[in-house]
């Protein structure tokens, strides 16, 4: 397709296309003359990725660069790439501290990892932006006086797994390469406020299902 249908059929202005190619956010097209490249389908999904990135995960252009640096890195094998990728995308603060509070999150979350065999996490350790965070949202509660035990927490993580799993069965429907890693940051860009809205609502079902509604 050339230009004018790329912008038609992904509602994205041809001068917004023009920034994205200037930024290396979408690859260049293949040249048919001096002034004018066609564009396929995997322009069309590269370019609404780099929307969903942008407008709805609110992530910097240089950030959406990088990660998508990472998405076509072949020199990686899969899990080095899906991990980079979505490591590169913009992450809750992860201001840990080295109080009590810490020592302790840092424990209750070691712990957790033991108990449930997840020993590569337990291997990566703060080099994992999730890990810092996880332990920088453990030790806030601690502080608050809301604190977290092992056995509070084994469930939460139990269910995280099969949620994971499902993750991963999805992303196996997808052809191998640049479009299960784009597959896992379009997830990691939505499915997170998803996730987290079904939970919300689910809270909401259960505390009136608990207490009534009135």
């Amino acid at each position: 397709m050339r230009l004018g249908e790329l912008s038609e059929r992904s509602g994205v202005s041809i001068a917004t296309i023009k920034y994205y190619l200037r930024e290396r956010l979408l690859p260049p097209g293949r040249r048919v003359t001096a002034t004018q490249a066609e564009y396929d389908e995997s322009h069309l999904r590269r370019l609404r990725l780099v929307r969903a990135m942008i407008q709805v995960g609110r992530v910097p252009v240089a950030t959406a660069r990088e990660v998508l640096g990472h998405v076509d890195d072949e020199s990686l094998g899969l899990t080095m790439r899906l991990g980079a990728a979505t490591w590169a995308l913009p992450q809750p603060e992860d201001e840990v501290g080295d109080d009590a509070a810490a020592a302790s999150a840092r424990g209750t979350l070691d712990a957790l990892l033991a108990e449930l065999g997840w020993d590569t996490a337990r291997e990566i350790g703060d080099l994992s932006p999730v890990h810092r965070g996880l332990v920088t949202a453990i030790a806030t509660l601690n502080r608050l006086g809301f604190p977290l035990s092992l056995d509070e927490l084994v469930p939460y993580a139990r269910h995280m797994g099969e949620v994971a799993a499902h993750d991963l069965d999805l992303l196996e429907t997808r052809p191998p390469g640049s479009e299960q890693v784009e597959a896992a940051v379009a997830s990691a860009v939505l499915y997170d406020p998803l996730l987290l809205g079904l939970r919300r609502l689910a809270q909401e079902v259960e505390s009136a299902r608990r207490y009534g509604i009135t």
